[in-house]
Order: C-alpha cells, then structure tokens, then sequence
C-alpha cells in the first residue's frame, strides 16, 4: 500500500528466507498493526507461522487474509496445506475446489482426490 509497509513486508521475507520464522512473524505483525487490511501480511505470517508447525495461528492469518481479497490464490492454497496439516481432509478439498475454480492451473491441483480416493 506505501513504501514503509512495502519496505515491512520485505523485512519480513528477507527473515523468513534466512530461517529466522519468530522474527519473521515479529516483523510481519508490525505490518499487520500498521496495515492491517493488507492481505499479503497476513499471508505472509501464516506462511511463517506453517514453517514453524503453528498451523492453528497460520490458518487464522489465512483465514483473514482470504477474507480481505477472497481470490488470493496464495492464500488459498495455503490453507490448503494448513488443513491437510491439521487432517482436515475434506475441508481441504472445498478450499481446493475454490482455488481451481479461479486457476484451473495451479500445481496443487494434483492434491485434488482422484475418484479412487487417492491424493489429498
């Protein structure tokens, strides 16, 4: 949205990038506080938060995040992952349908269940 949360954000991924996932979420929630209807922090600190195994905070962020811009395909597809972390198989599957439905591309189409129950 400006330079100082662009400048935020990317604090934030040079962090996440060198492994440090509790600054990285640190960082991105300062982003959040000053932006906080900025999908992409969101996004961001759930993928921080995934990294470090916290799915229940990283579906939260996702949650928001999606709620903000419901096409953010990197959103969705995150919780995706997030919830076949969680087990929650089927829920992942709807989430799934969502993302495909806006790019019938996207590589974790491959996660989709097969008619054997295979995948996912």
């Amino acid at each position: 949205p400006d330079e100082l949360a662009q400048a935020m954000l990317d604090d934030g991924l040079a962090l996440l990038q060198m492994g440090d996932h509790m600054s990285s979420r640190a960082e991105l929630g300062e982003l959040i506080s000053y932006c906080p209807e900025y999908p992409e922090g969101y996004n961001q600190r759930a993928f921080a938060a995934f990294l470090q195994g916290d799915y229940a905070a990283a579906l939260a962020d996702l949650d928001i995040a999606i709620a903000l811009q419901p096409v953010h395909l990197g959103a969705l597809t995150g919780k995706v992952l997030t919830l076949i972390a969680l087990e929650r198989r089927d829920e992942a599957q709807d989430v799934l349908r969502a993302a495909l439905a806006i790019n019938p591309w996207l590589s974790e189409r491959a996660l989709f269940d097969k008619p054997d129950g295979t995948n996912i």
